[in-house]
């Protein structure tokens, strides 16, 4: 089982803490004004500082706050030494040193470590310079030191436990990202698989029961069938069943036809991808009505206003020959010989 304190409890606490010092200071001030006024000052000055510490949002203390509870530690002693006689003072007329010690723990909590160190050693040094060695023990300037160092590893080992946690909390999401990931993964695979399972199951069982005798036109839907199978890979997103059919009339009609997905329709929603697929579908049907020889279909990266550009080209009868039996020279320009029988852009948005 695991304990812990609200930090609104310890904020709490730290406050009454202090306030017994003010009670303190309060309780044994010089008869003369003269006298009392600078330890008034001063007890004003630690009831902001030690405000300002306690109160001020964030879990690191800013530096402008720190500087302030640094600067009070530092004035405190200097200007409440020289009022206090130690021969006829009260018991508690050196309250200062403790105030400070406390100030400088919150301050350590707070994660400006080195700031209360500064000002702890100069609160020891100046209490040992005042009133001698003795001021370790009976002026309370040791357990100053004791519980800034006691503040200081209890700051270490929480900051430790936090890094632990934020580690801890930073591979448990990885894991989950990773989880998904892999979940979506298998889901797409097996959506994929009974697509393609789908599509080459017929002639599959057609080549095993002819032992791969095929006749010319069953050899020519083999090649379809494969071609198919790649868009479901290359153009995964463009796909839809209206899709397929026209993709697979033109390339019967023998048109080439080129999908490419390059993740343009990733963060579109159901309903545009819906109609964007309606259109595509459309689309290619005017290409098989345009005679169209060379289709080629690509998504547009997300930053432009068209979501698909859909280019339709027709061939002069040499070159589709040419392309048909894959004897095209390469280095042979032929766009001059294309012409362009559709070209179309799929808008984003509707």
């Amino acid at each position: 089982m695991r304990a812990s304190v609200p930090a609104g409890v310890a904020t709490g606490l730290a406050a009454l803490f202090s306030l017994l010092h003010l009670v303190l200071a309060a309780t044994t001030l010089p008869g003369s004004p003269a006298a009392a006024a600078p330890i008034v000052s001063c007890m004003v000055l630690y009831a902001a500082a030690t405000a300002l510490a306690l109160f001020v949002r964030g879990t690191v203390l800013p530096v402008w706050v720190a500087c302030f509870a640094l600067a009070t530690a530092v004035v405190m002693p200097i200007v409440c030494a020289p009022v206090v006689d130690l021969a006829t003072a009260p018991t508690y007329a050196t309250w200062w040193i403790a105030a400070v010690g406390t100030l400088m723990v919150v301050l350590a909590v707070r994660q400006r470590g080195r700031f209360a160190w500064v000002g702890v050693a100069f609160c020891t040094v100046h209490a040992v310079a005042w009133a001698g060695p003795d001021a370790l023990g009976k002026l309370g300037a040791l357990g100053s030191v004791i519980w800034l160092t006691v503040a200081t590893g209890f700051a270490i080992a929480m900051n430790h436990a936090n890094r632990i946690t934020r580690d801890f909390v930073r591979a448990e999401q990885e894991t989950v990202d990773w989880q998904a990931a892999q979940e979506a993964h298998v889901s797409e695979r097996q959506v994929r698989l009974g697509q393609t399972t789908r599509m080459a199951l017929p002639m599959l069982q057609r080549i095993m029961d002819t032992c791969g005798d095929l006749d010319p036109a069953e050899r020519e839907e083999s090649l379809h069938l494969e071609q198919a199978i790649r868009d479901e890979i290359r153009g995964r997103s463009l796909l839809s069943d209206d899709v397929r059919n026209e993709v697979m009339r033109l390339r019967r009609r023998g048109a080439v036809v080129q999908l490419h997905d390059d993740g343009g329709l990733d963060d579109l929603s159901a309903a545009d991808q819906e109609r964007v697929h309606a259109e595509l579908a459309d689309a290619l049907r005017r290409a098989y009505e345009a005679q169209a020889d060379n289709v080629i279909v690509r998504t547009v990266p997300d930053k432009a206003d068209s979501a698909v550009t859909v280019v339709g080209l027709r061939l002069d009868a040499a070159e589709s020959e040419s392309a048909a039996l894959g004897t095209a020279d390469d280095e042979d320009d032929g766009d001059e010989d294309d012409s362009v029988a559709l070209w179309l852009e799929i808008a984003r948005t509707a």
